[in-house]
């Protein structure tokens, strides 16, 4: 442990200096509790000082830099519109008619469209599949441009089948009339034993729309 001799005060300061030096010769030696409470005093009176200075300087740069802050995240809200890509990796098998990975990078709004099922406005079912296929596509629509967005704004499909091998080649025809086949959402399907009410499909959907 380093100690302060007599010796070691500068004249007329009102701390030590920072010299530091041994009494004694060898890997250490005690320093008096006079020597160390003088020490310890004007380290924590310096310091003090220190913080105080640094806080001042904060809480006025807080202040200047506030508005400018404010003002610039106003600013974002109001012009920026979602960033959304779609990729396949060269990494990942390729997907027949639509995307493995869809990113948004947004403060925009997210839509979660529940499941849709073959009826029409006024609750009837679709006579058959097809009918009930372009139904759920008719209703995902009216659901997305209900608050402004395009099909287009949609990034995600879950779909729901009961006996996907003779349906799901119709739903792929169906589903590339509604949404764009360039950059096609994101996509998962599944057969499914029963739907929760009567029909032979259900899908449901994420849409990402420009803020407000």
């Amino acid at each position: 442990m380093p100690v302060y001799g007599a010796d070691d005060r500068s004249a007329g300061s009102a701390a030590w200096t920072e010299h530091v030096r041994p009494r004694h010769a060898g890997d250490y030696c005690v320093a008096t509790s006079a020597e160390r409470t003088y020490d310890e005093t004007s380290v924590v009176n310096r310091w003090n000082g220190i913080m105080k200075h640094h806080r001042s300087l904060l809480a006025s740069s807080i202040g200047l830099a506030a508005p400018l802050l404010i003002g610039l995240g106003a600013a974002q809200s109001q012009s920026l519109t979602p960033n959304v890509t779609y990729n396949n990796p060269p990494t990942m098998p390729k997907p027949p008619g639509y995307t493995q990975v869809v990113e948004a990078n947004t403060p925009g709004r997210i839509l979660f469209i529940a499941g849709q099922l073959g009826y029409d406005a006024a609750g009837k079912l679709g006579a058959d599949f097809r009918t009930q296929t372009t139904l759920v596509f008719e209703n995902l629509k009216a659901a997305v441009e209900s608050v402004g967005g395009h099909m287009e704004n949609i990034v995600k499909l879950n779909t729901y089948l009961t006996d996907i091998r003779v349906q799901l080649p119709i739903v792929r025809e169906i589903r590339d009339k509604y949404v764009n086949t360039a950059a096609p959402p994101a996509s998962t399907t599944l057969e499914i034993q029963k739907l929760a009410r009567e029909g032979a499909i259900e899908i449901e959907a994420i849409a990402v729309l420009p803020a407000k």
